[in-house]
């Protein structure tokens, strides 16, 4: 497996453009299912859960072809096959979002179940609930998914918590269902909002996107638009904001949406840094040499991501004082912490909370990355760690964050990739 090595102690200057969303893209290319027309999707990352998502796809007939860096054709013609299989489903999590668009085109699926981060149960209740309400028989058999559309109906259909994922993949089963659907308690996150404006454009009637309930009046037949750009990466834009803060350094983070990230700027701004913003861009550099304390609650959009609290742990390891960082997601996504004990930080992880002492610096050792997020953690305290920082398994960060290394380079950090002989 591949390693990254870190140098420590270089302040990130320059400027860096932020790549296509992840979590946005991923659903778009499942949506394809509910096509027999081809699209183009512009501004599309690449990262491994992309590749992982055009393979899933072409395994069912579904033909993807990357054009050029950043530009994808997908042609959803022909489904020749309802099985999505658990050597490829394992490897991303997203994979589920290819079960509701294959029971309203083709009312069959099987689907294994899915994988992903291991950090705590992700269950898929709500994906199946949701889908039970539409119409569809749904079992699990020797390990997958399996369901059955003979009668699909809309539905009203609350969610008991909200779920990117789940709205997501509600959002594109109802819009095939010539019948209107009520979605309350939704996800609020902009890459749903962005799923449901492609979902709009390709004729589907959509109302309340952003909002707490979502109507959808679905069609028979939806044709996508010719082509689609894929927002922003506003997790990859925070983790770019944070380690220019953290390194003491300037950087210039391009073709980014701060309202977005709207309460990571915020956090930032607490913790001294000085950010200055523009429509797509913005500006991060310290208003001093102390980086102050911050308390973090994660929550769901606009709440702080989760996706961001780890990297934000980074941060508050050599803050001046203590922080409490609480996991309202997923009480179980801190694995991280450990890493950076190793690395010289004092953390202490209790029932869903980290209680972060700042300490002066942290100092270069071998550790390990557990999951997505988790790796950009490890990143960004090696590049503020005296001495060298190894750390092994940084295909979990592969997963998620377009030529990483490359743009911290480009910024004046001391990163190289070590590959796997």
């Amino acid at each position: 497996m591949d390693k990254f090595e870190i140098e420590g102690g270089y302040p990130l200057r320059g400027s860096v453009s932020i790549s296509g969303a992840k979590n946005s893209v991923l659903p778009l290319m499942a949506a394809s299912i509910l096509f027999e027309k081809p699209y183009v999707l512009k501004n599309v990352p690449d990262v491994m859960d992309v590749f992982t998502m055009a393979e899933l796809l072409r395994e069912i007939g579904v033909e993807v072809e990357r054009v050029e860096k950043g530009i994808w054709r997908i042609n959803p013609e022909k489904i020749t096959s309802t099985k999505a299989p658990y050597e490829i489903v394992r490897r991303m999590r997203a994979s589920i979002y290819v079960l509701g668009p294959l029971l309203v085109r083709e009312r069959q699926a099987e689907v294994s179940l899915p994988g992903g981060c291991a950090f705590g149960p992700r269950p898929v209740d709500l994906h199946l609930k949701g889908l039970r309400m539409l119409g569809a028989e749904i079992n699990i058999c020797h390990g997958y998914i399996c369901g059955n559309l003979k009668d699909p109906h809309g539905a009203e259909i609350y969610f008991d918590k909200k779920s990117v994922g789940a709205t997501a993949h509600l959002l594109m089963a109802a819009s095939l269902i010539p019948d209107r659907t009520r979605l309350v308690n939704v996800a609020l996150e902009p890459e749903v909002v962005q799923l449901g404006e492609f979902l709009k454009s390709s004729g589907a009637k959509i109302e309340g996107l952003g909002s707490d309930v979502i109507e959808i009046e679905g069609r028979e037949r939806l044709d996508p638009p010719t082509e689609f750009s894929v927002i922003p990466d506003r997790i990859e834009a925070g983790t770019y904001a944070v380690a220019a803060y953290l390194t003491g350094g300037h950087v210039r983070i391009e073709d980014c949406i701060p309202d977005h990230f709207r309460n990571v700027i915020d956090k930032l701004k607490l913790a001294g840094a000085r950010v200055e913003e523009g429509e797509s861009w913005i500006e991060v550099s310290p208003e001093s040499d102390v980086i102050r304390p911050v308390n973090i609650h994660t929550s769901p959009f606009p709440g702080f991501p989760t996706d961001m609290q780890a990297q934000f742990m980074a941060l508050m390891s050599v803050a001046k004082g203590t922080s409490v960082i609480r996991e309202g997601i997923y009480p179980d996504r801190f694995k991280h912490a450990f890493e950076l004990n190793r690395l010289g930080a004092n953390i202490i992880v209790e029932d869903g909370t980290a209680i972060v002492n700042g300490v002066p610096e942290l100092f270069g050792a071998p550790v390990m990355a557990t999951d997505l997020r988790a790796s950009a953690a490890l990143v960004l305290a090696g590049l503020i760690a005296k001495g060298k920082t190894l750390i092994d398994r940084i295909y979990h960060l592969d997963r998620g964050y377009d030529s990483f290394e490359i743009k911290l380079q480009s910024l004046g950090a001391k990163i190289r990739r070590i590959k796997n002989i």
